[in-house]
């Protein structure tokens, strides 16, 4: 047996009762509260009690975790309690209901028959005298309860109004107590271990003050919530209304749509300005009758913005090799742009913070196949790819849209390229943008600026929108056949690549990698059915088609798969066909592109070939120069443009002040008319890279001296006799080796380049002679040399004489008569 002993008053009354411990309950005395008892021991102390007709010492638990409490383990204060019910439970619990008499003090315990007996003392309440003190702390209590009263549902407010003495006092504070429903734990045990009926009034104001400051809080936020309850009940019933008055009028449906847009709109990520603009439209559009011409002109509006992609991406492979192998799958050659794309693309790979794209400008002849390297770019990206075509586009409006107040306005070529894309980060291809025009209604290249300016383009405004559209995570890609056709501003915002024209031994791997199998599987041919070999492309690349590219070769090549067709079809037993040269002339008629230079014939005097680039490829060009007694004249046929007669006329400057060592008389120019003729007078020329071939063609024509056959040469030539550099030396060596030209003379400065196209052309056949200036080219193009050593002084006296000479004037007046 465990005992506790505590020493009592005197003036208490002590009882020996059985103890009933709770779990997180607190009886107060005059509170009555049910009670379920459940544990073995708590049943035995109540049937003890009920059997001796005692009452029962409850006390709350120090910690309700403990499932077999002693006297140490509850709270020395608790109640001494009347049993007013029991009933027994099916399960054998009791449920019984529970007054507080009095507070009550453990003195000492012990275990009984399974139970805690404990002796006790009732605790009697201090401080009753009635003084001024006590009046004024019970008179706040009133207040703070009436207060309380009113706030909380269910208390009653005339409890106050009983009290008369010091002793009601004491009653009225622990029933007030009971009262206040949202006290603690811990905050009732605290009530009833206070004595002292004034500290005990003190604690229930401070507790009363508290509650009444949640409840008005409380009441605040409720009395907010039911206004914002209100006024959704109101725009609710006004929203029916208005959907009763809609249906009547035949425009239900045009309000489900609206609330479906609205929906929509949460999902797709739009800006707020976007979503502002949206909102703003979707208002209009309720008030307004369905079919009205305003409500179509907004809901196209709102459809373009709700259709556009303004958070979707499309990941990025950033799988090298994979990119590699698309590239080379689709496209022979073209180096320098597949190493371009490579190159984004380890950048991509290497920082994780890179998203803007390049903008990259493929400039090539027709049929290189920049169209279908940019979709092969998109593919190796794992991205979405549009193309938009800029030929003929002479109009602002194209780009940037048209503004809503036209009729039938639309957004741009670039809002719509990025609809169909569906993705905020696609390829768009820029096809033909140099062949934009211009007229009264703007400039579209410059509306590309921005556009094309990764510093701009993010935030992008299209005028039928007119909200901001980030396009700063697309890869734009320009395709362009001459730079000379895109204004600077356009060409400073994009990298450059230049895409030459096919070699010969491309152009057969092309073919046969890819144009044939290509017209196999859409004519419906097998290999076995229809076979070419590689010395018969040749002739056709040779002689049926001139090009850079290889279009018209994929035509020639479909017109031979036709014909075969025919064959089979006309005899049934027909089941491979051959292409022999016999077949290839008699299918494709004579060959259309003849070499017709006289010069690799035979020497002729004042007759030189020179090398051209044209659009198409490489070209030769015939330079013929005859002289005749006359006064002085000089002229140019052939439709040659300006820069190519300025050559001619630098040419000739050159020649008279080399008048001397070329044994010619200073005179000269006085008593002869030079004639320089290019051969296909309907084809226009222009350019300076024919210069040095006519300064040797027209020096050829003075001497008397034929130029040595199978040479070519190409450079510009200055007053001085210097060669600079000129463009499109591939092409013009690979047409050199197409007319079986064996020496080719081209500018000292552009030896860099020249090796380059070494690398990938086979020129083997052709010696490339580099000069720097016209001594060397002559000493090359004459089989022997014509220059003489003159004395110093005889080249100081033509020096002097040459600023004097009156026939520059003569030639510019007859060149413009010309």
């Amino acid at each position: 047996m465990s005992e506790t002993e505590i020493v009592a008053t005197s003036t208490s009354t002590q009882h020996t009762l059985a103890l009933l411990p709770l779990k997180n309950v607190v009886i107060l005395p005059k509170s009555i509260i049910p009670i379920i008892v459940g544990r073995q021991s708590s049943i035995q102390a109540v049937e003890y009690a009920l059997k001796h007709n005692q009452t029962l010492f409850i006390s709350a638990q120090k910690d309700s975790r403990v499932e077999n409490p002693t006297a140490d383990d509850v709270f020395t204060y608790g109640t001494r309690s009347s049993i007013l019910q029991v009933m027994r439970m099916p399960n054998g619990s009791l449920k019984l209901l529970a007054e507080g008499i009095c507070r009550t003090r453990i003195i000492s315990s012990q275990e009984v028959d399974g139970f805690i007996e404990v002796a006790c003392e009732d605790i009697p309440t201090t401080s009753v005298e009635e003084n001024v003190e006590v009046e004024a702390i019970w008179r706040k209590l009133k207040t703070l309860y009436a207060s309380y009263a009113q706030l909380k549902e269910n208390v009653p407010a005339d409890l106050i109004t009983m009290v008369k003495t010091p002793q009601d006092m004491d009653y009225i504070s622990d029933t007030i107590a009971v009262q206040i429903r949202n006290l603690s734990f811990n905050d009732r045990q605290k009530l009833l271990e206070t004595v002292d009926l004034q500290e005990r009034m003190i604690l229930l104001c401070a507790f009363l003050s508290k509650e009444i400051e949640i409840l008005e809080t409380e009441q605040r936020i409720s009395g907010r919530i039911q206004t914002q309850v209100e006024k959704s009940q109101k725009e609710y019933y006004l929203t029916e209304k208005m959907k009763a008055i809609q249906k009547e009028l035949g425009r239900d449906d045009q309000s489900a749509e609206i609330a479906q847009i609205r929906t929509k709109i949460k999902t797709l990520g739009l800006t707020k300005e976007a979503t502002e603009k949206v909102e703003k439209e979707l208002r209009k559009l309720e008030q307004m009758p369905p079919l009205s011409s305003e409500a179509v002109v907004s809901r196209n509006y709102v459809d373009w913005i709700i259709s556009l992609p303004w958070k979707k991406f499309s990941k990025d492979a950033i799988s090298l090799t994979h990119a590699e192998e698309i590239l080379s799958q689709n496209h022979a050659g073209l180096h320098k742009a597949k190493d371009r794309i490579i190159e984004f693309l380890a950048a991509k790979k290497f920082s994780k913070v890179l998203t803007r794209s390049p903008i990259i400008c493929l400039v090539g002849p027709p049929g290189v196949g920049k169209t279908s390297l940019a979709a092969s770019i998109a593919k190796s990206l794992g991205r979405e790819f549009q193309r938009i075509s800029l030929g003929g586009v002479k109009d602002e409006a194209e780009i940037r849209g048209h503004r809503r107040t036209y009729i039938g306005a639309l957004p741009g070529k670039i809002l719509q390229a990025m609809k169909r894309a569906k993705t905020v980060n696609p390829v768009i291809l820029l096809d033909e943008i140099d062949k934009m025009g211009r007229d009264m209604h703007g400039d579209p290249a410059a509306a590309l600026l921005e556009v094309l300016d990764p510093e701009q383009n993010k935030t992008f405004v299209d005028h039928y929108l007119d909200i901001e559209y980030d396009l700063s995570k697309v890869m734009f890609i320009a395709t362009a056949n001459m730079l000379e056709g895109i204004p600077y501003p356009l060409f400073d915002r994009m990298e450059i690549i230049s895409l030459s024209g096919y070699t010969e031994d491309e152009k057969v791997a092309i073919a046969q990698q890819f144009l044939i199998p290509k017209s196999l599987e859409e004519y419906g041919l097998t290999g076995a059915q229809f076979k070419i070999g590689g010395h018969e492309l040749r002739i056709i690349i040779n002689d049926y088609t001139k090009e850079s590219g290889v279009r018209q070769l994929e035509r020639t090549l479909a017109k031979l798969m036709r014909k075969s067709i025919q064959l089979i079809l006309k005899d049934k037993n027909l089941n491979e066909i051959v292409i022999t040269d016999k077949l290839i002339k008699e299918w494709l008629g004579n060959p259309k592109f003849k070499k017709t230079s006289l010069s690799l014939k035979k020497e002729r005097i004042g007759l030189a070939t020179g090398l051209a680039w044209t659009e198409v490829g490489g070209d030769v060009l015939e330079i013929e120069t005859t002289v005749l007694n006359g006064k002085g004249g000089l002229t140019l046929t052939g439709q040659l443009g300006d820069v190519m007669q300025e050559s001619a006329h630098a040419a000739l400057s050159y020649i008279r002040s080399r008048a001397d060592e070329l044994g010619l008389k200073s005179s000269f120019y006085t008593t002869k008319d030079i004639h320089i003729h290019i051969p296909e007078g309907a084809t226009p020329k222009d350019g300076p890279s024919a210069g040095i071939t006519i300064c040797t063609a027209v020096i050829s024509a003075l001497i008397n001296k034929p130029i040595i056959n199978d040479l070519a040469m190409t450079g510009e030539i200055t007053l001085q006799g210097r060669v600079l550099a000129v463009g499109g030396l591939k092409e013009k060596l690979l047409a050199a080796k197409q007319h079986d030209i064996k020496t080719a003379i081209v500018p000292q400065e552009n030896f860099d380049e020249i090796q380059e196209v070494l690398k990938e052309a086979n020129l083997t056949d052709i010696k490339i002679v580099y000069a720097s200036n016209m001594d060397e080219v002559l000493a090359t193009a004459f089989p022997e040399p014509i220059l003489k050593k003159v004395p110093s002084n005889s080249v100081k006296k033509e020096t002097k004489k040459k600023p004097i000479a009156k026939a520059k004037p003569k030639t510019t007046n007859r060149k413009k008569t010309e």
